[in-house]
């Protein structure tokens, strides 16, 4: 008899538990149906960041009770510093609007450079399309063709860059402190799509950033030989680039490979976060987590990025979330040391 009550019991939990489900996905579909949800990209159009960007955005509505539609709006400017204070002041947590910048704007809260109005230990994580594997490119124009020939530079090499706190800029200036690379970083372009140009111009040589990047948006130059990738700042090397040295292997002492570890290859995971604003209603911060994850494994996503030659490696928006606490409990000596190496 007791067996039955308890059966009976557990049967009206589990009925219970469904239909609380059912109520919420219905709620969440009466919200997001017949809405236009919002991405918005701190770089400007023709980079990676806007790439993945309009690729998830063709996809990923699909997903999400209501099937709404979702647009890119571009919000480039201070290296990306910009579109993290919109999303974390501005923005109205209400699940409508995704914020994309790069997660490296953590480096700028934990050294307290002026202009960063947001803590991203508040933020609410998506997940990543792909752990990004930063690498340093040059034009054959500039003869910076190998690393040998970036040694051996009498001058130093003209490399372009965002702003402070981008990844582009940290790993630029990192490898200027930590190695015997001449370097002279041209900061203050709004992407590295305007970089792309500018090297191409002869205004800067080259510069640093995503091979999944690197490979879809300069694809012409680098099947040509015009465009070439000298330097991995990554902590293995990629299949793709076998031969291509790793930075670390170029580090003058032990501490200039704990500052490439913790801000170089510790940013290549958190780079391209997808993210919204603190205070958005955990449902819906669970059910976006959700739809982020099928979108990765969408058949019509996965070979649209193919086509695109962007690479996929998904990240969730909980390990996203460790990774991006984990930067604050570096010693407070390795923070002192960054902020004089980044905004010293």
């Amino acid at each position: 008899m007791a067996g039955t009550k308890r059966s009976a019991g557990f049967t009206l939990w589990i009925v219970l538990v469904l239909s609380v489900g059912a109520v919420s996905v219905q709620a969440q579909e009466s919200f997001y149906k017949g809405k236009t949800m919002r991405i918005i990209v701190g770089a400007p159009p023709g980079g990676g960041f806007d790439a993945y960007a309009r690729m998830i955005s063709r996809h990923m509505g699909k997903y999400i009770p209501g099937n709404p539609t979702i647009i890119v709006d571009n919000m480039p400017g201070a290296g990306m510093m910009i579109a993290a204070n919109h999303i974390y002041k501005v923005t109205k947590p209400d699940g409508l609007t995704i914020g994309h910048f790069t997660g490296s704007q953590t480096i700028s809260q934990l050294i307290g450079q002026p202009g960063a109005e947001f803590d991203m230990r508040k933020f609410e994580y998506i997940g990543t399309p792909i752990s990004d594997h930063f690498s340093c490119a040059f034009t054959r124009a500039s003869g910076i063709t190998s690393t040998e020939k970036w040694l051996a530079s009498k001058r130093p090499v003209k490399m372009g860059g965002i702003g402070p706190g981008n990844l582009t800029d940290n790993t630029i200036r990192v490898l200027k402190w930590a190695t015997n690379f001449p370097i002279q970083l041209v900061s203050g372009y709004k992407g590295t799509a305007p970089i792309r140009l500018a090297m191409e111009a002869g205004e800067v040589e080259g510069s640093c950033w995503g091979w999944d990047s690197i490979k879809s948006t300069w694809r012409k130059a680098i099947e040509s030989g015009d465009g070439i990738v000298v330097i991995q700042a990554a902590l293995k090397p990629h299949p793709e680039l076998p031969a291509v040295p790793l930075a670390i292997d170029f580090a003058r002492n032990d501490e200039g490979r704990q500052l490439i570890d913790a801000v170089i290859h510790g940013g290549n995971i958190v780079e391209r976060s997808y993210l919204l604003p603190p205070g958005t209603p955990k449902e819906r911060v669970e059910l976006l987590r959700r739809a982020f994850v099928k979108t990765m494994e969408d058949a019509d996503f996965i070979s649209e990025a193919k086509k695109s030659n962007l690479g996929l490696g998904p990240i969730t928006g909980e390990e996203l979330e460790r990774r991006i606490n984990g930067y604050f409990k570096l010693a407070p000596e390795l923070r002192t040391k960054l902020k004089e190496i980044l905004f010293g």
